[in-house]
Parts: C-alpha cells; structure tokens; sequence
C-alpha cells in the first residue's frame, strides 16, 4: 500500500513532508540544501564542475561543512546549449565518484539522472536519492526501479521533455502526472519531493521562443525569463501534497534581470531568488552555494515563520 505523506499540526492543518534520504523536509522542518556537483565540462557553471573522483569527495565535504543537508551529482548536463551524453560515459563518471564520495561523507547523496540503469547503478553505489528532471517520463523503468529500490525522489515538471511546461497550470498539471506515476507503481509518497522546473530548459525555449514585446522596468526579457519570475512568485500554488524543491541557483534569468551574461557574477542574485523562494513556500534549495544560501533561507525563514 501506498504510504499517505501527510501529517496533521495541532491545529488540525495539514503539513506536508517527505524524506530526502535520512533528511525530512517540509512544512514546519528547515529549509534543507542540497549542494550540487557536476561531473560534466559541458555544465553552464563552471564553478561547479569537478574533474576526478577525488575532487568531488573533497567538495563534498566542503559543502557539508558550509551547511549542506545533501550532496547532488550529475554527470549529464541539461542547459540550453548543453550537449547529450552517452549513457556509457554517464554511468562510469557518476558511479566512480558515488563510490568515492559514499565511503567518505555520512550525508545523502542524491543523483541527478534520468535513466534506470544508471539510477539502480548509482544506489548500489551509495546514492540515497533519485533526482529525475524527467518526472519519471523519460524511462519507463524508471518508477518501478525506485519502487523497488524503496529511495526517495525529486521529481521535476516535465511534459514529455524536461522542463516543457510554462505555466502554473501545466506545471502543476505535469506534476500531478508524474505523483499518479508513483501511486500507480507503489512508490511510497513520503519519499517524493516536487520540483517546478525553474530554468531556461531546451524543451520550454523551443515551445516559447526567446523574445517578448512587453517591458519590465525599461527592459524586454525573454519570455522564458518571465516564466520563471511567474514560478518564484507562484510557488505556494504548487503545494500539491509535496515539498517543494527549487533550483535556482546561478540560472539564465537572474543573469538575463542583471545583465550578468556570466554565471561567476550570479551569486547575489541567486540569494535574493533564493530567500523570495523560502519567503513564498520552497521547503528545499538545490544551490552550488552552500553557505550563502543557508544563510539568505534562515532570514527568509525568520521573517516567514515557522508554520511557513
């Protein structure tokens, strides 16, 4: 039987929460960050890419010290320019790094793939956690692995290709498919977070186009760069019975609202999308900034208050 992720306060309100490994996130619990490391040259941040196996246990342990609830690995990058990789490729750089990283860090890791075979490799590994941008749509294996796997998973909106959708309404639409996805393979809910897809995604740039004629102070922005201010303002409306995760940190908008063609100088930028996010529902942030992060969610949670 499914399990029910809901739990009631004492006020009789219902709160949502969910496991991310050992790490309950959700209503009434701290913003949990997760820092994001990424095996792949081709990452549109290149401050987040390590080379060697070793490299990325060191910046690990980095993170955690900096405040890191978990660790995220990808090895396939997923921008708009980025190129695909071969799953061949995927599997050895991830599963030489997990390795490394499980014996080393007592924290989750988490493993941003969309393939199976990689995710079944990955948690036999020592990953706790599947990160599929695909909601669970791009391999049809995929549900019944984590079902069986009994992991906990981060689920983005996806229609047919990641991050395809453009408004609330289809986000949300597109996650409760992937949530019926679950059920419908006995995927204990308790280990699903939700996340909106915030981000300049190939599939979203090819249904939306680059530019529109309105202005924001004094500004056009790219059509895409609205959509994504939309889902920061929007968050609370996608409480659909799970956490909410986001991962804004260093994207295409705030570089487009700054001017900042380069994603070395999106830090600042990132906190303010970051603490607006807490400040409007997000229970956990996917950042390469650990430690700047953690502090814009704990001003952003002081001010919001603990109920959220």
């Amino acid at each position: 039987m499914v399990l029910i992720h809901l739990a009631f306060s004492s006020f009789g309100v219902q709160l949502v929460k969910a496991l991310l490994g050992a790490v309950e996130v959700g209503d009434e619990k701290p913003v949990a960050i997760v820092g994001t490391i990424n095996l792949s040259e081709d990452t549109f941040y290149r401050g987040s890419f390590v080379r060697k196996p070793s490299n990325a246990v060191r910046r690990g342990v980095k993170m955690l010290r900096e405040g890191a609830d978990i660790i995220d690995i990808g090895a396939m990058s997923t921008g708009p320019t980025s190129k695909t990789m071969l799953p061949e490729k995927e599997l050895r750089l991830l599963i030489t790094a997990i390795k490394a990283m499980s014996k080393k860090i007592d924290a989750p890791i988490s493993v941003d793939t969309q393939n199976s075979d990689i995710a079944r490799a990955a948690i036999e590994a020592g990953a706790s956690i599947i990160n599929d941008i695909s909601g669970l749509k791009a391999d049809v294996r995929m549900a019944d692995f984590i079902a069986e796997a009994g992991c906990s998973t981060i689920l983005m909106a996806t229609k047919k290709t990641p991050g395809d959708v453009f408004n609330i309404s289809e986000i949300k639409s597109a996650l409760k498919k992937s949530i019926e996805i679950c059920r419908e393979h006995h995927i204990s809910l308790n280990r699903v977070t939700i996340d909106p897809a915030i981000g300049h995604w190939p599939g979203r740039l090819a249904r939306l186009g680059s530019r529109v004629n309105s202005k924001l102070d004094g500004r056009n922005y790219s059509i895409a760069t609205y959509v994504d201010l939309g889902i920061l303002a929007r968050i609370r409306e996608l409480k659909i019975g799970s956490p909410i995760c986001v991962s804004i940190s260093r994207k295409s908008f705030i570089g487009e609202i700054l001017n900042l063609p380069n994603p070395e100088n999106r830090l600042f930028g990132s906190l303010a999308a970051a603490a607006i996010s807490v400040l409007n529902g997000a229970h956990v942030l996917r950042t390469h900034d650990p430690l700047e992060t953690l502090q814009a969610a704990l001003i952003a949670e002081a001010i919001r208050g603990p109920k959220g």
